[in-house]
């Protein structure tokens, strides 16, 4: 899986950390839903350096389609909502 960080670049996860990441993934979800601000930014800043940990940092040459675009950490909650909502309507920041 391609993953793009925006502001950053792609990485390249293998298939066995998209547990891990789906599991992050999911307490994104469940912070937002929450409405705790301080969580919401710990439960994105967990999941985008477990992508950064573990994922392969492409070259910026390399044209290669993401599967997945994540949102920077500090993106308020409000626009991480529009954000799914508006781009992955099965939930979620991960298909």
């Amino acid at each position: 899986m391609i993953v793009r960080i925006l502001g950053e670049g792609q990485y390249r996860l293998d298939d066995a950390e998209l547990v891990i990441i789906n599991a992050l993934d999911d307490d994104v979800e469940a912070a937002l839903a929450d409405g705790d601000p301080a969580w919401v930014h710990r439960a994105m800043s967990r999941l985008l350096a477990e992508v950064r940990e573990q994922g392969t940092l492409l070259d910026d040459d390399l044209l290669i389609d993401s599967d997945v675009i994540l949102p920077e950490a500090d993106t308020a909650p409000e626009q991480l909502r529009e954000w799914i909502g508006d781009s992955h309507g099965a939930g979620g920041l991960l298909p």
